[in-house]
Protein backbone atom coordinates (compact mmCIF):
# COMPACT_ATOMS: atom_id res chain seq x y z
CA UNK A 1 0.00 0.00 0.00
CA UNK A 2 2.82 2.50 0.56
CA UNK A 3 4.10 1.94 -2.71
CA UNK A 4 0.48 3.15 -4.40
CA UNK A 5 0.22 5.83 -1.57
CA UNK A 6 3.52 6.96 -3.29
CA UNK A 7 1.53 7.88 -6.44
CA UNK A 8 -0.09 10.56 -5.04
CA UNK A 9 2.70 12.82 -5.25
CA UNK A 10 2.03 12.74 -9.54
CA UNK A 11 -1.40 14.28 -9.18
CA UNK A 12 -0.78 17.29 -11.21
CA UNK A 13 0.59 14.61 -13.82
CA UNK A 14 -2.82 12.86 -13.37
CA UNK A 15 -4.86 16.33 -13.85
CA UNK A 16 -3.17 17.22 -16.46
CA UNK A 17 -3.67 13.70 -18.61
CA UNK A 18 -7.57 13.91 -17.47
CA UNK A 19 -7.81 17.43 -18.68
CA UNK A 20 -6.33 16.93 -22.12
CA UNK A 21 -8.22 13.21 -21.93
CA UNK A 22 -11.53 15.54 -22.32
CA UNK A 23 -10.14 18.66 -24.13
CA UNK A 24 -9.22 15.45 -27.26
CA UNK A 25 -13.08 14.79 -26.56
CA UNK A 26 -14.65 18.04 -26.64
CA UNK A 27 -12.46 19.55 -29.70
CA UNK A 28 -13.25 16.99 -31.72
CA UNK A 29 -17.38 16.52 -30.89
CA UNK A 30 -17.29 20.54 -31.16
CA UNK A 31 -15.44 21.19 -34.10
CA UNK A 32 -17.64 17.97 -35.99
CA UNK A 33 -20.76 20.22 -34.19
CA UNK A 34 -19.10 23.44 -36.09
CA UNK A 35 -18.80 21.84 -39.29
CA UNK A 36 -21.95 19.74 -39.43
CA UNK A 37 -24.64 21.84 -37.22
CA UNK A 38 -27.64 21.85 -40.18
CA UNK A 39 -26.67 18.15 -40.96
CA UNK A 40 -26.94 17.34 -36.83
CA UNK A 41 -30.53 19.24 -36.68
CA UNK A 42 -31.83 17.79 -39.68
CA UNK A 43 -30.85 14.53 -38.53
CA UNK A 44 -32.45 14.75 -35.11
CA UNK A 45 -35.56 16.50 -36.74
CA UNK A 46 -35.28 19.93 -36.00
CA UNK A 47 -36.04 22.52 -37.93
CA UNK A 48 -33.87 25.53 -38.85
CA UNK A 49 -30.43 26.20 -39.67
CA UNK A 50 -28.39 23.80 -37.04
CA UNK A 51 -27.34 27.35 -35.70
CA UNK A 52 -27.58 25.78 -32.14
CA UNK A 53 -25.72 23.10 -32.99
CA UNK A 54 -23.04 25.14 -33.91
CA UNK A 55 -22.80 27.37 -31.24
CA UNK A 56 -22.78 23.92 -29.26
CA UNK A 57 -19.70 23.16 -31.06
CA UNK A 58 -17.86 26.71 -30.71
CA UNK A 59 -18.61 26.32 -26.87
CA UNK A 60 -17.22 23.05 -26.82
CA UNK A 61 -14.36 23.65 -29.07
CA UNK A 62 -13.58 26.58 -26.78
CA UNK A 63 -13.71 24.51 -23.69
CA UNK A 64 -11.63 22.33 -24.60
CA UNK A 65 -8.82 24.79 -25.07
CA UNK A 66 -9.72 26.10 -21.95
CA UNK A 67 -9.12 22.71 -20.52
CA UNK A 68 -5.85 21.36 -22.41
CA UNK A 69 -3.97 24.90 -21.51
CA UNK A 70 -5.14 24.99 -17.94
CA UNK A 71 -7.01 28.46 -18.34
CA UNK A 72 -10.33 29.29 -15.77
CA UNK A 73 -10.22 25.29 -15.43
CA UNK A 74 -12.74 25.41 -13.36
CA UNK A 75 -15.12 27.95 -15.54
CA UNK A 76 -14.71 25.70 -18.32
CA UNK A 77 -15.34 22.10 -16.69
CA UNK A 78 -18.46 23.58 -15.39
CA UNK A 79 -19.77 24.81 -18.82
CA UNK A 80 -18.79 21.38 -20.30
CA UNK A 81 -20.29 19.58 -17.46
CA UNK A 82 -23.94 21.89 -17.97
CA UNK A 83 -23.43 20.36 -21.90
CA UNK A 84 -23.19 16.79 -21.30
CA UNK A 85 -25.92 16.92 -18.47
CA UNK A 86 -27.94 18.49 -21.14
CA UNK A 87 -27.07 15.37 -23.30
CA UNK A 88 -27.90 12.88 -20.82
CA UNK A 89 -31.17 14.55 -20.34
CA UNK A 90 -31.84 14.25 -24.35
CA UNK A 91 -30.58 10.72 -25.01
CA UNK A 92 -31.56 9.32 -21.64
CA UNK A 93 -35.31 11.20 -20.74
CA UNK A 94 -36.02 12.39 -24.05
CA UNK A 95 -34.95 10.38 -26.78
CA UNK A 96 -35.02 7.14 -24.76
CA UNK A 97 -31.74 6.13 -25.52
CA UNK A 98 -30.56 3.48 -23.58
CA UNK A 99 -27.33 3.47 -20.78
CA UNK A 100 -25.53 1.40 -23.18
CA UNK A 101 -26.86 0.11 -26.57
CA UNK A 102 -25.08 -1.83 -29.04
CA UNK A 103 -26.37 -0.56 -32.47
CA UNK A 104 -25.38 3.12 -31.14
CA UNK A 105 -23.83 5.37 -28.43
CA UNK A 106 -26.06 5.55 -24.79
CA UNK A 107 -25.14 8.02 -22.88
CA UNK A 108 -22.63 5.93 -20.64
CA UNK A 109 -19.81 8.03 -21.74
CA UNK A 110 -21.61 11.57 -21.58
CA UNK A 111 -21.68 10.20 -18.07
CA UNK A 112 -18.07 9.24 -17.71
CA UNK A 113 -17.04 12.85 -19.11
CA UNK A 114 -19.90 14.58 -16.67
CA UNK A 115 -18.01 12.86 -14.22
CA UNK A 116 -14.55 14.21 -15.42
CA UNK A 117 -15.94 17.64 -15.29
CA UNK A 118 -16.72 16.73 -11.65
CA UNK A 119 -13.74 16.13 -10.85
CA UNK A 120 -11.77 18.75 -13.12
CA UNK A 121 -14.37 21.38 -10.92
CA UNK A 122 -13.42 19.84 -7.86
CA UNK A 123 -9.53 19.93 -8.00
CA UNK A 124 -9.15 22.40 -10.47
CA UNK A 125 -5.96 22.52 -13.08
CA UNK A 126 -3.39 21.54 -11.06
CA UNK A 127 -0.20 22.83 -11.01
CA UNK A 128 0.45 22.28 -14.76
CA UNK A 129 -1.68 25.12 -16.18
CA UNK A 130 -2.29 27.93 -17.26
CA UNK A 131 -4.15 28.94 -13.75
CA UNK A 132 -1.38 28.10 -11.77
CA UNK A 133 0.90 30.46 -13.62
CA UNK A 134 -0.94 33.51 -14.13
CA UNK A 135 -3.81 33.18 -11.10
CA UNK A 136 -0.86 31.24 -9.02
CA UNK A 137 -4.05 28.89 -7.72
CA UNK A 138 -1.60 25.99 -6.35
Amino acid sequence: MEQLAQLHQYGDIALFVLRVAVASVFVVHGMWKIENGKQMASNLGMSGSGWFFVALGVAEFFGSLALLSGFLTQIAAIGLGVIMLGAIYFKGFKWGVKFTAHDKTGWEFDLVILAACIAILILGAGKIALDNTIFGLY
